[in-house]
């Protein structure tokens, strides 16, 4: 498997198709490690091994702080996406103290190489996180409408903990949608695909999922997706 596009459904569903060039379409094509599986944390250390709960390891680098944990994620992947697609002006995310936007557009001051944009990045991560995310998204009011990109989000003491949908799929008859999971964590770590208990849908979940959605790392609620 080379890209998240190529990480096969469950028999009887197919892919939902997404517009090119989409947001959708820039998650599933993310490229996997292909090479080591292992998770690290930002400082090489590993986390998650062979019998770690990630299916697949995103071919993304870490930086080297403790910045890039699990709303920090969920940022690096959209901001990455606008950055490709050179939408600059619509990269801003918005810091915890005062709820302001802060624009990569006026961080960069012009400067648009890549090395640039990361510290950006790094500058966001230090200082928004999973309560100023959340108030940048719009809620989705039920999981059977779920998108790629959308994000289950928690806020909460001591920390909270954010999740990406990178990939959405229908039986075939039915219509009936399931979707897959991107995450970091805490240390900062290999952004990584999450396996599901169930192992004959793995690593896929159903938007049926009831009363909670419940992951090997934590438990979401529907009430906990929102929207960029």
């Amino acid at each position: 498997m080379n890209k998240i596009n190529d990480i096969p459904v469950p028999d009887g569903y197919e892919r939902i198709k997404s517009v090119d060039l989409s947001f959708g379409w820039y998650l599933r094509n993310l490229s996997l490690n292909t090479v080591d599986n292992t998770v690290y944390s930002y400082d090489g250390s590993v986390i998650m091994g062979e019998y770690g709960y990630q299916y697949a390891v995103i071919n993304m680098d870490i930086g080297k702080r403790d910045l890039q944990q699990c709303a920090d994620a969920v940022m690096r992947l959209r901001a990455e996406y606008l950055y490709y697609q050179k939408k600059y002006t619509e990269i801003h995310f918005n810091f915890l103290s005062d709820g302001k936007a802060r624009y990569y557009t006026n961080y960069s001051k012009g400067n648009r190489t890549y090395p640039k944009f990361r510290k950006y990045m790094d500058y966001i991560f230090a200082y928004a996180n999973t309560a100023s995310l959340k108030k940048e998204l719009k809620r989705v009011n039920n999981p059977t409408d779920i998108q790629i990109g959308d994000v289950f989000i928690q806020t909460g003491q001591p920390f909270g903990h954010a999740v990406i949908v990178v990939d959405v799929a229908k039986e075939k008859q039915t219509g009936e949608k399931i979707f897959m999971l991107a995450q970091s964590f805490m240390p900062a770590q290999s952004i990584h695909i999450i396996k599901n208990d169930d192992k004959k849908l793995s690593p896929w979940y159903s938007a049926k999922f009831g009363e909670s959605l419940d992951l090997p790392s934590w438990i979401f609620f529907p009430d906990d997706l929102r929207r960029f």
